[in-house]
């Protein structure tokens, strides 16, 4: 068997495995799976290099000593950011024990075609699971390729490790295919191996003031890499060792987002004589997220990260600062909370770095124990009020999570769970089968429909590679976990009560029953009287919604399906799926489905007020106010945020317009209709490729050229209904001139004339302050552009619309900071406001519009 061997130097060194899903060739498609064996290992995939080095300085060595291979390639090639990759053919030790293959078309959400595209097969059967040892550590245990993808909601996986090289400086790299499995095989699609410096030293464990371990010694897994406040981090852009660092809005828990900031141009960033550049590019402590510039409303909340990890195992938590703009020590102090547990009680990075723009990171150790039955990682800051500091803020550039080996020299974790309702369906259709189970259809676990020609699902695998003698080591941990992300607050819980009467047999009935209350159809039609025109409220694709009462008093909305619609069983079930885990202020409320008899029926609370385009024009309803229009506007914005950040995955609404936006018999704002919603991005994805849905006048057009869909699309659709909100007219006007039948096209061009007064709605013409229309129709036009990267983010929209409040009500009183504006606010570290009476009203007024509450975040943490 080759190896790989390096030389003397105390350098570590980094693999990336890229694995293929579904690949489709030889006129066949196969599912391809992970798992792993851990006896009876196979040498199935061998690849060979030789490490050798000239440079003595360690910082240097990544760019010395780094194989980048495309396996299954057959010649080299270069990826979309520039990097090379050479064919793996050179490297095997026994060339005719595999089989290469090529993938015959793209899943456009993959970032490229290099590495993505091909693959090497080992022993290849119609189901591929496989073991990975390096060095005698086993790093992926029945690990799924598709479950994992099909959990996350991803199409491509990239796994990263540290390990130090044995004694020898050998590096042996095996994937074996399970032995429990028949007909399994290994495969890969692409390997990177990087040395680089070592960059982990003593650490101390968090709650145990007296305990230290040596975080050098010990096997690490990568589980998330974030530039807080800041944008992704590319491979090629990273400070040598081609990490990637991911943008950390979707793990930030709750409503408090604080404030996210850059440096200012004339501040110069530096690593001291003490950092090396190898522990995070500069463009990580370029950029911040703080708090927020108002002490009394810091004071009560922390600014969070959530993870979902592994039990039973240590986790090194990095913490990366830089302060940009305060100078002297004790200006700014906080607390730094991992686990419920003090860290840090007294942060304070002027004193740590020794002054303004010098980067530094803190390292701390933390054993998450099984038994609790608490799989989640929080990182949490708060300002320390005893040392009475002059700013109460906190501020973090990045954040790195490790998990480190077990005693069992093992990192490997179980596969994540789909979800209970999606496996259900799938295994009714023969397309979702576990290992125990048979399956008519014979597709083996976690392939997509059949009709799919083939997913490109990536899995990318990193070790980082020590090449000393390794030390011995007691370690804590015992064993095999998962890790999925968490993005922000996951409502995981929903209603769960049971109806007197629960008629239907059907398995999928069963499940919705699991997830939301079950009605019988006799209760709907009592509800209804008989499904009586005289109850219908409105008519949508879906089919017709009723008013109706349940058990005697609650009134409710019944929308029931038409059997001629084309929204049919997939829509149903994402409106259970998705509404009976989400629970928000801002979002209408499922209580219940029905699926009985043929018939499917979605019960939910009534918005007594109907939708916001009842209130805008073609009704005889009287016309809202402006200031009602805005706080309508908010609320909608808040429901849409937490789609996008608040839930466990990121979820595209799809359908942002004013019918889909309920008012209560309160005025409150519900986003409602999800039957076109998708589960969007994670860590690994930008975009969602998918057929493109919506409605005319409030399609993204780059989504409709692309057929890509990100949250930015729900952003341009938005975008769309503030116009509506504004003009008072339909999103498309068929009967109007050429150049005026879009209200989006039309807005931009008066906008641009500087003659959008002219298109306003003139009920509410004398009503809106100057300044509150120019920042209103500001925010409206960046919601339009044309690309989606030009757009702001739900949260910069929401926090655009609450300064717009703010300027409508109280035009001559302190503000809170516009997102746009929130480089300064960041700069002044709460001096926008003279006096601590000012900020308490501007605190107040905060809380009375923002969505850090209790109601707009009932699980709270």
């Amino acid at each position: 068997m080759r190896s790989f061997r390096g030389d003397d130097r105390k350098v570590e060194r980094s693999l990336m495995v890229y694995v293929g899903e579904m690949l489709q060739f030889s006129g066949q498609k196969t599912c391809l799976n992970f798992a792993v064996a851990d006896d009876d290992l196979l040498n199935v995939l061998i690849l060979t290099g030789l490490f050798h080095s000239e440079e003595t300085n360690a910082t240097s060595a990544a760019n010395a000593d780094s194989f980048v291979l495309a396996c299954g390639a057959t010649a080299d090639a270069t990826d979309s950011d520039g990097r090379k990759w050479v064919s793996d053919a050179k490297f095997l030790t026994s060339p005719n024990s595999s089989v290469s293959a090529t993938a015959q078309s793209q899943d456009p959400s993959l970032p490229s075609t290099v590495p993505y595209m091909t693959a090497r097969i080992f022993k290849s059967e119609e189901t591929s699971f496989f073991s990975v040892t390096a060095g005698g550590f086993t790093l992926l245990s029945n690990f799924s390729a598709s479950i994992t993808a099909e959990a996350l909601t991803q199409s491509y996986i990239v796994r990263e490790f540290s390990m130090n090289m044995i004694e020898s400086g050998i590096l042996n790299l095996t994937f074996t295919p399970s032995a429990s499995y028949k007909n399994a095989f290994a495969f890969v699609n692409g390997i990177e191996i990087i040395s680089m410096p070592e960059i982990f030293q003593s650490v101390s464990m968090v709650g145990f003031s007296d305990q230290n371990m040596d975080a050098a010694t010990y096997t690490m897994q990568t589980m998330v890499r974030l530039n807080v406040g800041g944008r992704y981090i590319a491979a090629n852009n990273d400070s040598g060792l081609s990490r990637t660092w991911y943008d950390d809005s979707p793990y930030i828990f709750g409503a408090g987002f604080g404030v996210a900031s850059q440096a200012d141009k004339n501040v110069t960033i530096g690593y001291p004589s003490n950092e090396s550049k190898d522990i995070a590019p500069l463009d990580v402590y370029r950029t911040s997220r703080s708090m927020g510039p108002t002490a009394a409303v810091n004071q009560n909340y922390n600014l969070t990260w959530i993870f979902r990890i592994d039990v039973n195992f240590t986790y090194l938590v990095r913490l990366h600062f830089c302060d940009y703009n305060l100078e002297k020590v004790n200006q700014m102090v906080f607390s730094i909370f991992i686990n419920n547990q003090t860290a840090e009680p007294e942060a304070d990075v002027i004193a740590w770095s020794g002054g303004r723009g010098v980067p530094m990171h803190k390292d701390y150790a933390t054993y998450v124990n099984g038994r609790t039955g608490d799989d989640q990682l929080w990182v949490a800051l708060h300002p320390n009020v005893e040392v009475k500091p002059e700013y109460y803020n906190a501020i973090l550039n990045g954040l790195e999570v490790f998990k480190l080996n077990d005693p069992k020299r093992n990192l490997a974790g179980p596969n994540p769970e789909p979800s209970e309702m999606k496996a259900e369906v799938e295994d009714q259709r023969g397309t979702f089968t576990s290992p125990g189970k048979s399956s008519k259809s014979g597709i083996i676990v976690g392939c997509i429909l059949g009709s799919l020609a083939s997913f490109g699902l990536v899995v990318g695998l990193i070790v980082f590679l020590n090449n000393r003698t390794r030390r011995d080591k007691t370690h804590m941990s015992s064993s095999d976990g998962a890790w999925l992300p968490i993005y922000g607050n996951s409502s995981s819980s929903g209603m769960n009560t049971s109806s007197k009467s629960t008629s239907g047999s059907s398995r999928i009935s069963s499940l919705a029953g699991g997830l939301c209350r079950h009605f019988s159809l006799a209760e709907i039609r009592n509800g209804t009287n008989g499904f009586s025109e005289s109850h219908v409220i409105g008519v949508g694709g879906f089919g017709k919604v009723y008013k109706g009462v349940i058990d005697g008093k609650t009134t409710v909305a019944v929308k029931r399906a038409n059997p001629s619609s084309d929204q049919g069983i997939h829509e149903f079930l994402n409106e259970i799926e998705l509404l009976s885990k989400l629970r928000h202020r801002h979002l209408v409320s499922l209580i219940g489905a029905c699926e009985e008899n043929n018939e499917m029926i979605l019960v939910y609370d009534y918005m007594g007020n109907g939708t916001l385009r009842e209130h805008l024009y073609k009704n005889a309803n009287p016309p809202i106010s402006w200031e009602q229009r805005l706080g309508i506007c908010i609320g909608a914005a808040r429901g849409i945020h937490y789609l996008h950040t608040g839930a466990k995955y990121t979820i595209i609404h799809r359908d942002v317009k004013s019918t889909n936006i309920l008012l209560d018999d309160k005025w409150v704002a519900k986003v409602s209709d999800f039957g076109l919603s998708k589960t969007g991005h994670n860590l690994n994805q930008t975009h969602v490729s998918t057929v493109v849905k919506g409605s005319f006048g409030y399609l993204d057009p780059e989504y409709f050229r692309r057929q890509q869909l990100t949250d930015k699309s729900d952003v341009y659709s938005f975008g769309v209904v503030l116009f509506e909100v504004l003009c008072g007219r339909p999103a498309l006007n068929p009967n109007l001139p050429k150049d005026q039948v879009s209200l989006a096209d039309w807005a931009m061009i008066n906008h641009r004339r500087g003659t959008l007064g002219e298109i306003l709605d003139p009920n509410i013409k004398g009503q809106i302050n100057a300044e509150c229309l120019k920042h209103f129709s500001e925010t409206a036009v960046k919601c339009l552009s044309d690309h989606g990267t030009d757009r702001p983010t739900m949260g910069e929209v929401l926090w655009n619309l609450e300064y717009c409040l703010q300027l409508q009500t109280n035009p001559d009183g302190p503000k809170m900071v516009a997102k746009q504006k929130a480089n300064d606010a960041c700069a002044n570290n709460g001096t926008l406001l003279s006096n601590e009476e000012e900020k308490n009203k501007a605190c107040q007024e905060f809380e009375k519009h923002s969505g850090n509450t209790e109601a707009d975040n009932p699980q709270g943490r």
